[in-house]
C-alpha cells in the first residue's frame, strides 16, 4: 500500500516538473521572440551642428523615450557610418549626402533616405583670395576625401576652370586641423560644413568667398539625412516610424522655437566634445543652417552627377533612394507639416 502511494506520488512529481519545465521553456521562448522582435534599434550620428536633431535627441533623451532600447553610436566621419550600415552593425544613422549616394551606388543599392535633416551650412572660407581667379597656386583643404563637401569643392573649381592638382591643390583633412592650419596661415581656405566656417571667418579672419546655397535652386540642399537599408526598412517599420516621429517633433521644434532649440544644440554639442561655440559663431554658423524633413531627389540626383563627373561613383542612377513613405505616414498622423 505505501510503495503504491509512493509510486503515485513520484508519477505526481515528475509530472509537476515536466509541466514547470514546459511552462519555464514556454516562456523563456517567448521572452527570446520578443527580444528578437524589439532588437535595440542602432543610430549613428556625429559630433556636428549639422545633425542638429540627433545631438538634441541624444542629449535631451529624446530619441531614448520615443524609441525603447534604443543604441546610439557617434561617429566622426561618413564613410565609418555607412560601413558600419552596409556590414549590418546598424541600423540608420544621421550622415552627409555625399558619403549616402557613394554606399548606394557602390554597395548593392541598398540603402534608403527616409528624412532629410538639415539643409545649407556649407562654406568656401579664403584667408586672402576675393575671386576664383585668386585661388591659383594655392593650397585648399575639405574634411575628406569623396564627402559631402569635398565633392562640392572640386566640382566648383571645375566650374571656374582651375584643374586640381594643376592650378589647385586640394589636401582632405579633419575639420580641427583645417581649422590649426588656417589660423597659422598654411592654408589659403577650405570648404567646410558649419561650424567650422563660421570659426574660419570669427577666429582666422577669414572670408565667405563662396556660401554653397549660392550654387543651388532656391538656395536649398541637403547637408545631412536620415538613413536606413531596404532590410531594415521592411523588416523593422514600427521602430523605424518611431525614430522618425521624434525626428519630426525635434525638427518642428526648430522651426517654431529657433532660438531655444539652437542652444540646446550647443548645450549637447558641448556635452559630446567638451567645448560649446562661443554665441556669436553660433548664430553666424546656424543664419546658414535650416530645418529639413523631405528629401529632394532632384538635387541628390544633381549632386550624384557631380560625383559621377568628378570619378567618385559608376554611375548617377539613384533610382530607389529615396523612400520616404514611413515619414509621410508619421506626419500623417501628427497633423501632416508644420
Amino acid at each position: 500500500m505505501r510503495s503504491g502511494f509512493l509510486v503515485a506520488g513520484l508519477a505526481a512529481l515528475c509530472l509537476m516538473v515536466g509541466g514547470c519545465k514546459k511552462e519555464q521553456g514556454g516562456e523563456q521562448g517567448a521572452a527570446k521572440q520578443a527580444a528578437t522582435k524589439e532588437s535595440p534599434l542602432r543610430v549613428g550620428f556625429f559630433p556636428n551642428i549639422t545633425h542638429a536633431q540627433a545631438l538634441v535627441g541624444n542629449g535631451s533623451g529624446a530619441f531614448q523615450q520615443a524609441v525603447p532600447g534604443i543604441e546610439l553610436k557617434m561617429f566622426n566621419a561618413g564613410p565609418a557610418a555607412m560601413e558600419a550600415l552596409a556590414s549590418g552593425s546598424l541600423d540608420a544613422s544621421y550622415v552627409g549626402t555625399g558619403p549616402a549616394i557613394n554606399t548606394f551606388l557602390k554597395a548593392g543599392r541598398e540603402l534608403r533616405i527616409i528624412a532629410a535633416a538639415v539643409d545649407g551650412g556649407a562654406v568656401l572660407v579664403t584667408k586672402t583670395a576675393r575671386t576664383p581667379a585668386e585661388l591659383k597656386g594655392k593650397t585648399l583643404a575639405s574634411p575628406q576625401l569623396g564627402n559631402t563637401q569635398d565633392i562640392a569643392l572640386r566640382h566648383w573649381l571645375a566650374q571656374q576652370g582651375l584643374k586640381v592638382g594643376q592650378d589647385v591643390t586640394v589636401t582632405p583633412l579633419s575639420n580641427p586641423d583645417i581649422l590649426g592650419l588656417f589660423l597659422n596661415g598654411k592654408l589659403e581656405g577650405a570648404w567646410v560644413p558649419e561650424p567650422w566656417g563660421a570659426r574660419m571667418v570669427a577666429e582666422g579672419g577669414g572670408h565667405i568667398l563662396v556660401d554653397e546655397r549660392d550654387l543651388w535652386p532656391e538656395r536649398r540642399f541637403h547637408t545631412t539625412v536620415l538613413v536606413t537599408t531596404a532590410k531594415t526598412l521592411k523588416e523593422r517599420p514600427e521602430q523605424l516610424k518611431k525614430l522618425l516621429r521624434a525626428h519630426v517633433e525635434l525638427t518642428r521644434q526648430w522651426q517654431q522655437q529657433p532660438d531655444a532649440f539652437i542652444s540646446r544644440v550647443n548645450e549637447a554639442f558641448g556635452k559630446v566634445t567638451g567645448h560649446p561655440i562661443s554665441e556669436p559663431v553660433l548664430k553666424d554658423a546656424f543664419s546658414r543652417l535650416e530645418p529639413a524633413l523631405e528629401a529632394m531627389p532632384g538635387q541628390l540626383q544633381q549632386a550624384a552627377e557631380h560625383a559621377k563627373q568628378l570619378g567618385f561613383v559608376p554611375s548617377a542612377d539613384l533610382s530607389g533612394l529615396v523612400d520616404t513613405s514611413l515619414l509621410k505616414e508619421v506626419m500623417g498622423q501628427d497633423g501632416g507639416q508644420p
